[in-house]
């Protein structure tokens, strides 16, 4: 991968590599995609202030993302089907995390499960969890994260109901999934991803195979997940999971100020304001452009953090100057990933990286800590 520059070239690889069905699902938003776009126009649209003659020979990047010490305030986000893009994607992706000194987060709807990371990897990791309609199932989960010894709970609180993504539903992205004869041929013309997933350690959702009924049979777990997520997700479910899970506490999809203000009263660690990569309510606002608003309402209260739409080191700045503790990365990763694997991974996170560190000299600041609105162009 020497001559990959960015993450757009690695998601041109993940494209050529990733059969078209398991590319889109990572690549697409819902609807007509104007949440999707304006995460990354909004990011385009903050400038910053170029400074000069200041000793900038000797920078920092380490940062703390609630309450643990991080190389660079970054994690990688929770990500469905993530083992879908390559073959053990989930270890592949917390092996490069651990080794960039930063956070993975691991999804509900993985392919490899809880007990699979933990037992692949030597660092903690957070684990995403979706509140199903069978609180059973959900506190099971919790208490799974926390026999894995995960250091945070990341509550995803805005897929009550799934926004529709078009490109799924014509590419028969489902579970089981639709064989046509395009699929067959896109499959065949793409010999290291088939391999990689024929050797992975499952087909299939792992937090769900042999712990809901029927579970060995596809059919049956999709049935189950679609009737699973629980339109009835409430504040008072918030509260119940606060009280059952022993640590670290972090709700994820704020993206409104009546929100933030109730969100932060929940006694949780840390708040990401998101939109879902634009993958939820299409017309929603993009997270850049509402988290001024949010820090201000509530920044004092809580620990902030924000995924959506970034894509460089310069965007991760961007947001930190707007108030950000911490930036996700979702697409940015799993582009590395389906390019190539675990060394993908850790190639968008050093691109990431190392725009930060650039971008940070050019505008004459030192630390992580020093970044605040001061770096923004007026």
């Amino acid at each position: 991968m020497k001559n990959v520059t960015c993450i757009e070239d690695l998601r041109q690889l993940a494209q050529r590599r990733v059969p078209r069905a398991f590319f889109d699902y990572c690549d697409s938003g819902s609807y007509a995609e104007e949440t999707l776009n304006a995460n990354r126009r909004d990011f385009q649209a903050i400038k910053l202030r170029q400074r000069v003659a200041i000793d900038v020979s000797e920078r920092d990047l380490g940062s703390t993302m609630v309450g643990a010490p991080v190389s660079m305030p970054l994690a990688l986000a929770p990500t469905g089907l993530t083992g879908m893009q390559h073959g053990d994607g989930e270890i592949l992706a917390a092996r490069a995390a651990a080794e960039a000194g930063i956070p993975f987060c691991l999804s509900t709807m993985s392919i490899c499960s809880i007990e699979d990371v933990a037992a692949a990897t030597d660092k903690p990791f957070w684990f995403q969890l979706y509140v199903m309609r069978d609180r059973g199932f959900a506190k099971s989960l919790i208490d799974r994260a926390a026999a894995a010894k995960c250091s945070a709970l990341v509550l995803t609180l805005d897929l009550q109901i799934q926004g529709q993504r078009h490109k799924d539903v014509k590419n028969g992205l489902s579970v089981p999934p639709r064989i046509t004869l395009d699929t067959i041929l896109d499959i065949a013309t793409k010999p290291t991803w088939a391999l990689s997933v024929a050797r992975g350690k499952r087909k299939t959702f792992g937090n769900l195979a042999g712990h809901i009924p029927g579970s060995e049979n596809l059919k049956n777990i999709a049935q189950w997940v679609n009737g699973q997520f629980d339109p009835t997700l409430n504040w008072k479910d918030v509260e119940w999971i606060r009280s059952v899970w022993p640590g670290k506490l972090i709700l994820k999809g704020i993206l409104d100020v009546e929100d933030a203000h109730i969100a932060a009263k929940m006694g949780a660690e840390a708040i990401i304001v998101s939109n879902h990569g634009g993958r939820q309510l299409d017309g929603a606002p993009s997270s850049i452009s509402v988290l001024p608003k949010i820090v201000e309402a509530i920044g004092d209260q809580t620990e902030l953090l924000l995924d959506g739409g970034i894509r460089s080191g310069q965007d991760v700045f961007r947001a930190l100057a707007l108030g950000a503790k911490g930036c996700l990365i979702g697409r940015a990763f799993l582009y590395g990933l389906g390019a190539g694997g675990q060394p993908g991974v850790a190639k968008a996170i050093e691109i990431i990286r190392k725009e930060l560190d650039i971008t940070m000299a050019l505008t004459g600041t030192k630390r992580i800590a020093d970044i605040d609105h001061r770096v923004i162009a007026a």
